[in-house]
């Protein structure tokens, strides 16, 4: 190609755009019960922090071994400080299964839910939104590591949906460390009403 026959190039102007594009077609409830359910994603990583600080902090270590157990242990803990979700998901099971005190019966199902939040969550968090259609109803541009494309158009309330689903996660997560007799690490949400001692 010689330099007669280079297309001209084009510029942008930044001016001519529309008002908070290319977020613009969308109503403002879709965006907030899309930045609602994120939020709720992040606390959800942040209780499963937690728990797995909560779950292998309480061993039994010999007085002797006190300074070689708390090097291998501290890795774990940088890992739950900034792991993404599926990383804690997978930290939090192992654990679980090694703690000899765990009661709880349901881990596969609370695991494999926890997954799938994983699967969504990827999806709401990085996905490009496309405009919705008559019904309100947007399909994000996602592609996942198995090159699969997501194909579900998602409106408001299936955002909430998902962030009611996510907070009922977190409070299973708490569940698990509180039903094992222990303090979860987090006093304004134990404080809450919503948590009150197992029966006996």
């Amino acid at each position: 190609m010689t330099d007669q026959e280079r297309p001209k190039g084009l510029g942008a102007d930044l001016s001519k755009l529309p008002a908070q594009w290319p977020t613009n077609k969308h109503t403002p409830q879709f965006w907030e019960a899309l930045g609602r359910a994120v939020g709720t994603f992040g606390f959800l990583e942040e209780v499963l922090g937690k728990a797995i600080f909560a779950i292998t902090a309480m061993r039994h270590i010999p007085v002797d071994a006190a300074d070689e157990a708390l090097e291998e242990w501290w890795p774990t803990i940088e890992r739950a400080l900034t792991d993404p979700l599926g990383g804690l998901v997978d930290m939090f099971g192992k654990a679980v299964r090694e703690d000899r005190h765990v009661t709880i019966s349901n881990l596969d199902q609370l695991l494999g839910d926890l997954r799938q939040a994983v699967e969504i969550r990827n999806v709401v968090c990085h996905g490009s939104w496309r405009h919705p259609d008559e019904q309100g109803r947007s399909l994000p541009f996602f592609v996942n590591r198995k090159q699969q494309i997501f194909n579900t158009p998602i409106d408001a309330a299936f955002l909430e949906h998902m962030r009611l689903k996510t907070v009922e996660l977190a409070f299973n997560v708490i569940g698990v460390v509180t039903f094992m007799g222990r303090h979860f690490p987090d006093i304004d949400t134990m404080r809450h009403p919503s948590f009150t001692a197992p029966k006996a």
